[in-house]
């Protein structure tokens, strides 16, 4: 740029020297045209000259503009690597609300993962934890916090979780706390429950999520919901559900922890979860209740994963009050289709190869640690404490006194483990499935037979050699006589329980079928049995529904129902009464009319028996009645019933029977059953075609003295041997 003035500056005193040397002297004809060209184009030049320093000032500014662009690069790496150092996920901490432990499991569970990815994790029981002090403190804390909650009865929270729960929903819309409390509060849930509680599924996931929602907290990840009905389980089990969302909520994590977007804000119209997918947002439309009012549609569920192909049918009784409307993902991956409203109740035309298994590897390893020996993929066999105790001599159960059956000769056995109740004293401690119908895979009954049968030989064949069993009673265990069908669920459930039943009579096997009173049709439809029983827990509609808790809506008039078509039986029906104290001991007018309505011919009063401390029960040693009370009880009962009489006693089990008065031939009692009449009668009612009928008066045998009430021996047969354990003062450990 110097050079170029310097040359203008010559330029400039060049014109002038020869303007003044023009006017003085002459010059040639060749200086006078070149200064004369020179200055008549004198624009040009000096267009020239603004062009090039034009060009001078924008390459100035160019070279400036890259040497900024570099130092802002580097400022950029600089910040970026500052913000790489920043701490994002500072832990995780998982709040559980579980009954049984299956929260509980699963909280341990995510902990151990956390923690070998190095992320700091901290399990928190909701029992422990005061929301009220400490929760908004997690705000600014940096943790992730997972609540981990299962549904109770009736769509409560667990013991564990009522406080936390019940501060929460009222947080919620208390405007003292104000709508923003929990704001900046990052969360997930998971919630468990059961899809035959139609009603009361996940209600309390669902209303944790949507609680924390409208306090402003963000959500993480979509709802997941895990079912414990397998038959409806997204994944096949609600251990598979938990870990397809827990893969889910750790890659959610690892997201997090890089310092991506913090949630999934959950503000989407109409339910949609946010997914990020690239950093892209994915909006699926939920899956929403219309019980739920319009701030609850704001929530979002995982029911709509699209990881998880949804089944090409489903259910409208799986829906619930579901809207119909939810998107279906094809399999193949393909577009996006809505579910038809139109579609069946009941799914007859499902293929028995797409039905899952009713046993899950969770509920078979749990039911293997109670001593069930598993056939199948539903049914099972245990050994009785009963045959046990005869194969030494030292006494038989109930059934031997009040009907002479062989109780080392009894195998307990079910071909379905899946049950319509949770009973509050259920001695399995629910780890059984529950089911309102079949919907598994069906195995034939001549292989849950012959399997029983074979698996029932090998328990007492460990008996051979063992001090105490006598050989003679070894010998006769080895061979089935009676089969008890009341080892746990309900074995009515079974489709081919006649044919079952069939298979037992045609091997001359007794049959003692035990059934919960909630499937009417089935016990109508049912071939005569040795004995039918129909427990009777309670004898009015709410303490039916505290004590077994039915799955069934319409369960009291299925009850009701289940009693008359008993009724209709000919052969000897039972109602098994199971006393709980404080429970459903004071309702004596109710139970009966209940007995007028069934007209059974007998009635066994038992004590409840009390198996452990259990999660899923609040039953404890307090609500079992002494011997005295069920006899006071019975005694009662009885002056209420004209047409029945107390037959026999069991003091050891603490069970007392009560007999129709047709027992009663000759002034003497006839409870005990003449099985190979049974078999006989059976034999030629099936060959017939059913036209051959016969009555339980047809193969009634004449009682013992022993086993008589009142009698000194108290029901224990005095062939046996009275066995007293060890520093125990009374001996009540019957089952």
């Amino acid at each position: 740029m110097h050079r170029f003035i310097v040359l203008a500056v010559l330029f400039g005193n060049c014109v002038t020297t020869s303007s003044t040397k023009l006017s003085h002297s002459s010059h040639s004809a060749y200086d006078k045209y070149y200064v004369t060209y020179i200055w008549h184009n004198r624009l040009y030049f000096y267009t020239a000259g603004f062009l090039a320093l034009a060009f001078w000032v924008l390459l100035k500014v160019f070279l400036k503009k890259d040497v900024n662009s570099s130092i802002l690069k580097v400022r950029e790496e600089d910040e970026h690597c500052d913000k790489r150092a920043e701490v994002h996920v500072s832990g995780v901490k998982i709040f559980f609300g579980s009954q049984t432990g299956t929260a509980k499991g699963f909280a341990k569970e995510l902990s151990e993962d956390l923690r070998s990815l190095d992320i700091t994790a901290e399990v928190i029981d909701m029992k422990e934890y005061d929301p009220d002090d400490r929760l908004a403190d997690e705000c600014n804390s940096k943790c992730v916090c997972v609540f981990l909650v299962a549904t109770y009865t009736d769509g409560q929270p667990t013991d564990n979780a009522e406080w936390f729960c019940k501060w929460l929903e009222e947080a919620s819309t208390d405007f003292r706390y104000g709508k923003t409390y929990l704001k900046g509060l990052r969360y997930a849930v998971f919630g468990l429950g059961n899809s035959l509680y139609a009603t009361h599924y996940n209600t309390v996931g669902r209303n944790v999520d949507k609680w924390l929602w409208m306090l402003s907290a963000s959500r993480v990840l979509t709802r997941g919901e895990g079912d414990c009905n397998v038959a409806k389980s997204v994944n096949g089990s609600v251990q598979a559900d938990f870990l397809a969302w827990k893969l889910k909520f750790l890659k959610r994590l690892e997201s997090l922890s890089r310092g991506d977007d913090d949630a999934c804000c959950g503000k989407q119209k109409n339910g949609a979860s946010c997914n990020k997918t690239g950093g892209q947002t994915v909006e699926e439309e939920a899956t929403l209740d219309n019980n739920y009012s319009e701030a609850e549609l704001l929530e979002s569920s995982s029911d709509e994963d699209n990881s998880s192909p949804s089944p090409s049918v489903l259910d409208v009784e799986d829906l619930g009050s579901m809207m119909s409307s939810a998107k279906q993902i094809s399999p193949n991956g393909g577009q996006v289709g809505r579910r038809s409203k139109n579609v069946p109740k009941k799914r007859h035309e499902e293929k028995e190869e797409e039905r899952r298994e009713m046993i899950t590897p969770a509920l078979r390893e749990a039911l293997n640690k109670q001593g069930y020996k598993l056939i199948g993929s539903h049914s099972g066999v245990k050994l009785c404490r009963w045959t046990k105790s005869m194969l030494r001599g030292r006494g038989g159960c109930y059934k031997h006194t009040f009907y002479g059956i062989q109780s080392h000769r009894c195998m307990e056995t079910t071909p379905s483990l899946a049950c319509a109740n949770k009973c509050v004293f259920c001695w399995r401690h629910h780890t059984n499935p529950v089911g309102t119908e079949w919907r598994w895979k069906m195995d034939p009954a001549e292989k849950i037979l012959q399997d029983a049968l074979e698996k029932h030989q090998n328990m007492i064949r460990q008996f051979r050699g063992v001090p105490g069993v006598k050989l003679d009673r070894y010998e006769e265990g080895l061979t089935v006589q009676h089969c008890a069908l009341s080892l746990v669920g309900e074995p009515i459930m079974y489709p081919e329980i006649n044919r079952f039943v069939r298979l037992l009579h045609s091997q001359r096997i007794s049959s003692f079928l035990v059934t919960n009173a909630q499937f009417p049709d089935e016990i109508r439809s049912l071939e005569p049995v040795t004995q039918l029983y129909v427990s009777v827990d309670a004898s009015t509609k709410d303490s039916l529904k505290k004590i077994d808790r039915p799955l069934f809506k319409d369960f009291w008039t299925r009850f009701l129902d289940s009693l008359k078509a008993l009724a209709e039986k000919r052969q000897r029906t039972v109602y098994r009464l199971t006393l709980v104290k404080a429970w459903n001991v004071e309702e004596m007018t109710a139970y009966s009319e209940l007995i007028a309505l069934g007209q059974p011919d007998f009635v066994e009063v038992k004590g409840v028996t009390y198996c452990g401390e259990s999660s899923a029960s609040s039953l404890t040693m307090a609500n079992v009645p002494w011997h005295q009370e069920v006899v006071a009880f019975v005694q009662q009962l009885v002056d209420m019933l004209p047409d029945y009489q107390i037959a026999c006693e069991h003091e050891h089990s603490n069970c007392l029977l009560i007999a129709h008065n047709k027992f009663k031939v000759d002034g003497e009692w006839h409870t005990w059953i003449d099985y190979e009449r049974f078999q006989d009668l059976s034999r030629a009612h099936h060959e017939s075609g059913g036209l051959h009928v016969f009555s339980s008066s047809d193969y009634m045998a004449p009682t013992p003295h022993w086993a008589l009430f009142g009698a000194r021996q108290q029901g224990f047969d005095p062939v046996e041997t009275r066995f007293q354990r060890r520093n125990k003062g009374k001996d009540v450990s019957g089952c």
